[in-house]
């Protein structure tokens, strides 16, 4: 984009269809050195629903080297030519139309379209990058048939690949061979996939309900194939569960998986062909934590799922996005609890809703699910389309049930096979299997922002009555001013001193609910109030069960309540949000005491509270290690107007340091006994190991700040003895976060230990760089910089940057010191990057946009390297976009 001049901006009021439909496409791709010939052949045929005779392909620094039609030559008369678009006019009915590129793969920093890593030749097309290798109409809602034949050196090249059925492979002169796949499945631009280069390869397969036999394939470099039978193994575990689940079977006779090291992504769902990240396909103990396996797992599931809810039935249009993501990530949450602890994993998700998403809908790139304009599809990408899409999807599956979810799920797939639809066709399906409607519902697809969900009690001794009086309101956002009621399922129960009560709403019967003591009641309206009858005791209620709506709760518990919740409550989300609550009000106690008591003492009722989880044998120890832990800086900066770093940093910090000393005791207790039942049976990755070796690190962690000679010696001996990353990360980064100088040799020491032996693994070296670059030493930024001209760094990496600046970016109190400091280097990093990879650059961004946030300071700080970035030439769509939001209306 020259001169900074505003980009267009798309809506999707104006969507229309194409005015030529591409029945077939054919690409003949041959690679060399230095550059890569693209011969496109593309059958058209108008659409019957537009008059136009015109066709408008797109292309991104493509290099035309030639057009045919129908046979013959066109010169540069018979066609317009720029630098978005290949225009042809007064075009028939039907045609043949062959275009030859040339591109750059090796030069293509931006890893979009066809790019090489390391050794392989891979694609990203998903959203616009298919265009970045050939001029077409490369948008969801054109479908077509590909077949794709590669050619390319023996030597450099022995694996070719790409998506479909391989049909043919062969020699060719100067020791150059070729590949012929054919995808018999219509599909998008956004999904094609080629991957060439130097593989290995590791192999199984798959009996489909049907009898049919599939054959699995994990491409790597040779280094990295003793990693991959995780993967494999999650793959087989997914495609088993999406058979019983949703009874939908794999359709091709081949499933790929190509691991690449640059990828600006997780992982991509091209049909039969999925190219991913290392570090969502690599695992193995020493080199691979918990939470990465249990990653692993996750994504090969969403890209698997994918398979159905995005290839078979893709979305129409990009505005429809959240159809097929919001969709595959609540079907990857259900195959994740199952797999795993469900509550965990409901924690875990609702971790990152409330420090990430919720923080997104608050600020200047809030949008809806659904979205109505944008200016560069790849910003839209977000936890809003991802995250909250798929818990609008939960509270459809909450209000219907299951059995009802299943058959309009059916009805989707059934009804839409081969097509590009939009979020109202699968809402559709919904309504017609349930005989409900739904119109109401789809605010949470039109509306952005948190709702907010504000609550207040009465218990009326006399007649036994309680109630509940909900009143719900969503902040402005910039695309709706003011917003209409959402209707939110409140799954609730009411606790006495002994246990749950029974639920009877007055004046409504219910016989067919199975359970008397929970219920799922669902507001419609700005105001609403409940009664419930028989209620024998002032109830401490425990709302939002299981977190059955992503809404801010607004409920004055008290702390006996809260403690009662905790101790009583049989959902595990609500017994963590409990303890969670509890401490957040600590911090927000200890804040205000620092002013005039520099050590101020924590609530002995929260001492208590937790060493009676400590000692419950009955509770798994991941959801133990979750309520022990203090909530993030991250996410309390979220709870106020206005962020108070320092405040909040020391607040947090004290209250961590008291537990610690208030509950070392039964901590050790507790880490010695995990400890011990982790030595006594071999590694493995089942939820119960996983669970304890949680809590032991959580306890690790706690002890640390303790500081002293014993704690020092723990974490020592862990870092030396862990015959796996978890726990050794675990140590590492004990030792490099201590704040205690008796920890200093010992840190220093095991920066230099831990890169030794790592050095050859590239994703543990990025543990290495995170673990500095989020260390809460006030040089932190200084280590940084020195750690971008260390030899592991490189900046056109994603992987590397996500770690080392990434990391920093998320280090509240390195970060946002106040001598800005690190805004300065952030801006830096961002015009270096929208040169390179601007899609990186833009999601690095983040930080700086919620510079309204802070004190006045820091604001002029933060909003000063915004200005720097937005003034600079030739600014990416991608950049302009999130810095000009990000300075609207100041």
């Amino acid at each position: 984009m020259k001169n900074n001049e505003a980009p267009k901006k798309i809506y999707l009021k104006d969507y229309r269809e194409p005015s030529y439909w591409i029945k077939k496409t054919t690409l003949d791709v041959q690679i060399y050195d230095g550059h890569t010939d693209v011969t496109a052949t593309l059958l058209l045929e108008r659409n019957a629903n537009d008059e136009s005779r015109k066709l408008s392909l797109d292309g991104d620094s493509l290099e035309l080297r030639g057009l045919t039609l129908d046979g013959k030559k066109l010169d540069d008369t018979q066609y317009v030519l720029d630098a978005e678009h290949l225009t042809l006019e007064n075009l028939s009915d039907q045609h043949e139309l062959i275009i030859e590129t040339r591109i750059y793969p090796e030069t293509n920093t931006s890893l979009e379209g066809l790019y090489k890593s390391r050794l392989i030749y891979c694609t990203q097309c998903e959203a616009e990058g298919f265009r970045k290798i050939t001029y077409y109409l490369d948008r969801p809602d054109v479908m077509s048939e590909f077949t794709t034949r590669i050619t390319a050196d023996k030597t450099r090249c022995p694996i070719l690949l790409s998506n479909g059925n391989k049909i043919d492979e062969g020699e060719c002169a100067n020791d150059r061979h070729f590949a012929v796949w054919h995808d018999p499945h219509l599909k998008p631009a956004y999904l094609f996939a080629l991957v060439a280069g130097e593989l290995s390869l590791l192999e199984d397969r798959f009996t489909t309900c049907s009898g049919r036999d599939v054959l699995l394939q994990i491409w790597v470099e040779e280094k990295d194939l003793d990693k991959c039978a995780h993967a494999m193994d999650s793959l087989k575990r997914s495609m088993a569960w999406d058979e019983q689940r949703y009874g939908r079977e794999y359709d091709l006779d081949i499933f790929m998986i190509v691991a690449v090291d640059d990828f600006n992504m997780g992982a991509m769902e091209n049909k039969g062909l999925n190219i991913f990240n290392t570090s969502c396909v690599l695992a193995k103990k020493e080199t691979t934590t918990d939470a990465e396996f249990q990653r692993v797992e996750g994504v090969v599931a969403h890209e698997y799922f994918h398979n159905w809810s995005g290839n078979r039935v893709t979305c129409r249009d990009w505005f429809q996005l959240s159809l097929k993501e919001g969709f595959t990530v609540f079907r990857d949450a259900q195959f994740s609890s199952d797999m795993g602890s469900a509550t965990v994993k409901r924690v875990e998700d609702v971790l990152l809703l409330r420090a990430a998403q919720f923080a997104e809908d608050a600020g200047p790139m809030a949008h809806p699910v659904q979205p109505d304009a944008f200016i560069e599809i790849s910003n839209f990408y977000t936890l809003t389309i991802y995250e909250k899409g798929a818990e609008v999807v939960r509270m459809l599956h909450t209000l219907l049930g299951e059995t009802l979810f299943r058959k309009g799920s059916d009805l989707y797939f059934e009804r839409h096979d081969g097509q590009a639809v939009t979020i109202d066709d699968f809402v559709r399906a919904m309504e017609e299997v349930s005989g409900r409607d739904l119109s109401q519902f789809k605010r949470w697809y039109k509306q952005a922002g948190t709702p907010e969900l504000e609550v207040s009690s009465e218990y009326i001794e006399a007649s036994e009555e309680y109630v509940l009086q909900f009143k719900q309101r969503c902040r402005p956002t910039v695309e709706c001013k003011e917003k209409q009621p959402f209707v939110i399922p409140v799954d609730l129960s009411l606790l006495g001193d002994a246990g749950k009560l029974p639920l009877n709403l007055k004046d409504q019967l219910d016989p067919e609910r199975s359970d008397n003591t929970r219920m799922v009641i669902e507001l419609t309206e700005a105001e609403e109030r409940f009664v419930f009858t028989g209620v024998k005791e002032l109830p401490a209620p425990a709302l939002l069960r299981g977190f059955s709506a992503p809404v801010k709760l607004r409920y004055r518990y008290t702390d006996e309540q809260l403690l009662r919740i905790l101790k009583l409550e049989d959902d595990g989300f609500c017994r963590w949000d409990a303890a969670q609550q509890l401490m957040i009000r600590e911090i927000d106690r200890i804040r205000e005491a620092l002013v005039a008591d520099p050590s101020p003492a924590i609530s002995p009722a929260l001492v208590d509270a937790l060493t009676a989880v400590l000692a419950d044998d009955s509770l798994d120890p991941a959801m133990v290690s979750l309520m022990l832990t203090v909530p993030s800086e991250k996410y309390l900066n979220e709870l106020g107007e206005q962020v108070e770093v320092e405040a909040t940093h020391h607040a947090r910090q004290l209250l961590e340091r008291k537990l610690a000393k208030a509950l070392a005791e039964p901590l050790l207790q507790c880490y010695e006994l995990m400890r011990a039942r982790q030595a006594a049976k071999p590694y493995s990755v089942v939820a119960a190991d996983v669970a304890e070796r949680a809590l032991q690190n959580t306890a690790l962690h706690l002890l640390s700040i303790l500081g002293d000679e014993k704690s020092l010696a723990l974490v020592q001996q862990q870092f030396a003895e862990a015959d796996n990353m978890t726990d050794e990360l675990a140590a590492f980064k004990a030792l490099v976060h201590s704040t205690r100088s008796r920890f200093d040799s010992a840190k220093t020491d095991a920066i230099q230990r831990f890169y030794t032996k790592w050095q050859a693994e590239a994703l543990v070296v990025n543990h290495w760089f995170s673990v500095q670059a989020s260390s809460p030493a006030p040089d932190v930024l200084e280590q940084v910089k020195a750690l971008m001209t260390h030899p592991a760094f490189d900046m056109k990496n994603p992987n590397k940057l996500r770690a080392l600046i990434g990391a920093f970016c998320n280090n509240v109190t390195g970060f946002h010191n106040a001598n800005g400091l690190g805004y300065a280097f952030l801006g830096d990093r961002i015009i270096e990057l929208n040169r390179s990879n601007p899609q990186i650059a833009a999601r690095l961004l983040t930080p700086l946009t919620k510079w309204r946030r802070y004190d006045e300071k820091r604001q002029e700080k933060m909003k000063a390297q915004l200005e720097r970035i937005q003034s600079e030439p030739n600014l990416s769509k991608d950049v302009f976009e999130v810095v000009s939001k990000s300075l609207e209306l100041s």
